[in-house]
């Protein structure tokens, strides 16, 4: 490995001198971009080396590869692995995306400033798709069923890279699969409260969510609801997406004993027993979260409010009725943020947002040029937004948000480890359900 002649300070912290390639490295090419990486273990002055013990592929990712070859978790596992021999980091050449990943830092450059020691348990907040990575153990640890992956290996950081310490408070499993989506609930809540301070007098925006039940789904929800939306209307694909949104519902709101259930369940004993017995200190409301910056602190609410107000059963890969459906239930969304793994959504989201809206994408399987030019052919005049994966204190939120809302909490622990990814099947037909009734018979109509 060798670093540019020319020695530019901006371009070494960003790891040009890692682009593989001769001629991608001279054209300047930035390693997310790069086709193969160096991933040589010697570190540079202002590098960190990580010793790899879990990676976690993002959904669009994983959902790709399994569909890709049948479900066989030895195919999916030989797919992984060839990809990173192959290219030097974990970057799907379908997708186009990667995930994320655990380990201890193993070694630190003198002009490093990460501000990380040897011995840090830590996850990266960047992307393996511009992160050195090298398998030493042929992923035989990982059946292929999962998004995360048990492995061993090492990872190269960069001085521009994110990582953060893990909590310990949290099982490694679950901080993951929170920090992997950190960027989702930061945004959300920054779109959200900026609705607000446009309009002084508005109760809050109406903000649709596309993959409610899913982690960034609810991170998005609980982040919404803590920055004053007004309405949150819930999309899911089928029955089953919302029994969990009601299950969460009741978790949120203090009723876990009435439909909890399984989603109840997967919780921590500490926390099932507090809602048992009445603690609100589980519960989440509009003033879940102070608003004086992205790294604020949770704080417990007295008025505990559901996750969702809504939960619309709809496939959002059918813009007309995805759109009429977000209607029906109290919209057309001020903001409409889109969380699924699948392709095929940008038509209903758009549809499904007032004029002067906004749209955040956040899912890897959005197709941005379809999103600009159907915006454009159905005169739609909305804001949209790529969901930038990084905001300051991102990942401090979000891992308040697990620890302060039970029914999140459940929610992602359902998808952590058990190859449930935010997926998107086909559906039932169109229905609406209501996710704030107090009722034991909560019906379904035509939306």
């Amino acid at each position: 490995m060798t670093r540019p002649q020319h020695g530019q300070p901006l371009a070494d912290s960003l790891g040009l001198y890692r682009v593989a390639d001769p001629g991608e490295r001279l054209a300047g090419v930035l390693p997310q971009a790069a086709w193969r990486l160096d991933a040589s273990p010697r570190i540079g002055a202002d590098e960190v080396r990580i010793r790899v013990d879990r990676l976690n592929l993002d959904a669009a990712s994983y959902r790709q590869l399994r569909d890709a070859n049948g479900g066989d978790g030895d195919a999916i596992r030989e797919a992984v692995r060839e990809i990173v021999a192959s290219r030097g980091k974990m970057h799907n050449p379908v997708t186009g995306s990667g995930g994320m990943l655990t380990g201890i830092v193993d070694e630190v450059g003198p002009d490093s400033p990460l501000d990380l020691k040897p011995g840090d348990r830590v996850a990266t907040l960047v992307s393996l798709t511009l992160t050195p990575l090298e398998i030493y153990d042929g992923l035989a640890g990982w059946d292929g069923l999962s998004e995360q992956i048990p492995c061993d290996g090492h990872a190269i950081l960069f001085a521009r890279s994110i990582a953060a310490v893990l909590p310990a408070d949290l099982p490694v499993p679950l901080a993951l699969s929170v920090m992997d989506v950190c960027g989702a609930p930061a945004l959300t809540r920054r779109v959200v409260e900026g609705c607000r301070a446009r309009g002084a007098a508005d109760p809050g925006p109406v903000v649709a969510i596309l993959g409610a039940a899913g982690k960034s789904g609810s991170l998005s929800a609980a982040a919404a609801r803590a920055a004053g939306a007004r309405r949150i209307i819930g999309v899911v694909p089928n029955q089953q997406e919302a029994a969990l949104l009601d299950q969460a519902n009741d978790l949120v709101t203090g009723r876990a004993q009435r439909h909890a259930g399984d989603l109840a369940a997967g919780l921590p004993p500490a926390v099932t027993t507090d809602l048992a017995s009445g603690n609100s200190a589980h519960g989440v409301s509009a003033d879940l979260l102070t608003t004086s910056g992205p790294a604020s602190s949770a704080v417990p609410a007295s008025t505990p409010a559901p996750l969702v107000d809504e939960v619309v059963i709809a496939d959002a890969r059918e813009p007309v009725l995805v759109a009429e459906a977000v209607a029906g239930a109290g919209g057309p969304a001020d903001v409409t943020v889109v969380c699924v793994d699948a392709p095929g959504c940008e038509g209903g989201a758009i549809l499904a947002t007032r004029q002067g809206g906004t749209v955040i994408f956040f899912s890897m399987a959005t197709s941005f040029s379809a999103a600009a030019l159907g915006a454009e052919g159905m005169a739609a005049d909305v804001t949209m937004l790529i969901g930038n994966g990084y905001a300051p204190g991102h990942a401090d939120y979000a891992l308040d948000l697990i620890r302060s809302n039970p029914a999140v909490r459940a929610l992602v622990e359902r998808r952590t480890g058990r190859g449930q990814a935010d997926e998107w099947p086909i559906q039932l037909p169109i229905t609406r359900r209501t996710g704030h009734s107090s009722s034991e018979d909560a019906g379904e109509g035509e939306a």
